[in-house]
Formats: C-alpha cells, structure tokens, sequence
C-alpha cells in the first residue's frame, strides 16, 4: 500500500506521564514545528500507552497530564491547523486496529523487545498491556500510513517491529499497510541526563531525581540549580572532540537552542570554563522556554477551547484512521 509521494506524511506521538522535558523538546517538538511547512504531520499523545500500568493510573492527574502534554505541543509551536492534533483514546481506531494486530503477531516478536525485558523485570507479575504495548505503537503508526516515524536511537527497534507486523499483515492479507521509515533528528536526538551523562535525559527517572532533567515547566531559578550542578569533570576542556561525556551533553544542549555551530560556541567560550558554560546555557534555557510557559498558561487557563482544539483534531485524524481500520476488517474477512 503506498500513497501519493507528496507531501510526506509524519507520525510522531508522546506519553502524558511524567513532565515533558528539554530532551522532548529539542528530539521531537522542535523537529516538529521545524517540518510543518514541508510535510503533513500527524502528532499524538498516546494516553493509552499510560495505561499499561493500573496500579499507579491517578484518572483525575492524567487527564490533566494529558490536556498539559498537548498544550506543550501548541506552546512549542505545533499549529493545530497545520498539523493534526489530537489524543489517542479519542480516535477508538486505535484500539481497533490493536487487537487485528495482536492477532497477527508472533509472541516471540512481543518477548525479544527491550523495553518489555527492562521494565519487567524484577517483577512477580507483569500484565498484559506491557508486552502487547509495541502493537498498541504499531497500530498508532500504522493507522495514518506514514512515510516517516522520527524517533530516538532506542526507539528504532520499534519501527522494525511495526514494519515486520505490517509486512507480515500484508503477506497474509494483501496490501494494506505502507512500510513507515524511522527518522532520527541529526541534531538533538539524545539528550543525556544532568546527573547521569551516560543516561539518556527520562521522564521516569526526573520523576524521582531531582536535577536529572530541565523539564519544559520548569522556572528559572530550578533550570539554573539544575545545569550548575550538572556533572562536567575537573578539567576546563570546552572542545566538544575532546570534551568529558558530561560536557558534551552541555554543549549538544546549547547548540540545539542557540542555533549557532560548534565552532563559534567554541570561539564564544574560549578561555572560560565549565561555569562559563553552564551560565550561557542557563541563559539560552530560560529564554527559549520563557515563551513556551507563557503560552501553555494561556492554553491551560481555557480548558474548553483547548478541548475544542483536540476534538477538531481527533476528527480530521479519524478521518484517515477509520479508512485504514477499515480495509483492516475488509482484508481480514471482519466488519461490514
């Protein structure tokens, strides 16, 4: 199945748990934003991925978490008339297209992620929803018949899976689904943790470790404690080829929301040290989310135009989704 060659069509979606942080940022919505004019984007927040733990489900804080998630994408300066916008529970395609899925996937394929293996182990019990959950991500991306997926480094085993359940459909079925390709952003991609460089930046481990992340939330005075007390080393080394992990983590930082190339960074910070650095990125921090909290405020201050905005977007996702579920049921022998 493939679809005309333009414009390209982008699948991107992300969790409400946990506070979006600077490495979202940087990895996902400012690629977003960047691509808008070029291609047709389609964003998400995947409030049914939240879900695959229900011991932990606060119902009243996610609805919250996923109301703020979306104003961030909009904050950010994701156009809800330009791109689609909309909450994953609202289209119930997606749940949909899960189970014809899960009912084409081999159990082998579900136990060899490594997501699965990380986050059970250790445990006594572990359900359901946490081994069929790259299923759940395959349909979210199979649905809209993408060209590309932008992802993180750790994210592309995923994509494998969802295009060896498309194929595998496919082959059984007939042609129904297009082969989406993992995208990762040259620049930003793999933001690491403050405390931790050889981590990646997390939103479960911000949770619990202050300092970890600059959470797009954050005010000035939490960004600043953060960075002044990111790991560096004891050297005063600022050229990135020779720089510790913890300051190459720094820089990657201040390039991506500065703009500026590495080289005139470097002539920027020549004869300074690690608090010179730190000081600047301080700053380009703070201004670059300045904006972005103040029109969350103002996003979050009327929940029911904001609700009216995810609505109108979850219709115009439908509208693709149903059309792919549909042949979905056709090519398997279900439906009307």
């Amino acid at each position: 199945m493939t679809r005309p060659p333009t414009p390209a069509r982008v699948l991107s979606g992300i969790q409400p748990t946990g506070d979006l942080h600077i490495g979202t940022y940087t990895g996902a919505l400012k690629q977003w934003v960047a691509n808008q004019g070029e291609r047709e984007n389609v964003f998400c927040v995947v409030d049914l991925h939240a879900l695959t733990v229900p011991e932990v489900i606060d119902p009243v804080k996610l609805r919250h978490q996923v109301r703020s998630a979306a104003a961030l994408f909009m904050a950010a300066g994701v156009d809800p008339e330009r791109s689609i916008v909309f909450v994953q529970s609202h289209v119930r395609e997606h749940a949909e297209l899960t189970w014809l899925l899960n009912c084409v996937t081999p159990l082998g394929w579900l136990y060899r992620m490594t997501q699965f293996k990380s986050k059970s182990e250790g445990r006594d019990s572990v359900g359901t929803g946490l081994l069929v959950y790259p299923v759940l991500q395959a349909a979210d991306i199979l649905l809209y018949q993408p060209d590309f997926v932008p992802v993180g480094e750790d994210q592309v085993q995923h994509i494998e899976l969802t295009r060896d359940i498309a194929l595998r459909f496919n082959n059984l079925f007939g042609e129904v689904f297009t082969l989406p390709k993992a995208e990762i952003p040259k620049e930003g991609a793999r933001i690491m943790g403050l405390d931790d460089p050889a981590v990646k930046m997390s939103k479960s481990i911000a949770a619990t470790t202050p300092g970890h992340a600059i959470n797009l939330l954050d005010d000035p005075k939490t960004v600043k404690k953060s960075i002044m007390a990111a790991v560096t080393d004891s050297e005063r080394e600022l050229r990135y080829e020779h720089a510790s992990p913890g300051v190459k983590n720094l820089l990657t930082i201040y390039q991506v929301l500065s703009g500026k190339s590495m080289a005139d960074i470097q002539a920027e910070l020549d004869g300074g040290g690690y608090g010179t650095l730190k000081k600047a990125l301080v700053e380009v921090v703070v201004s670059t989310l300045e904006p972005i909290q103040a029109r969350h405020r103002e996003l979050m201050s009327d929940v029911a135009q904001l609700d009216a905005l995810l609505a109108a977007g979850a219709d115009r996702a439908r509208a693709i989704a149903h059309d792919t579920a549909e042949r979905a049921k056709a090519a398997m022998g279900v439906g009307a």
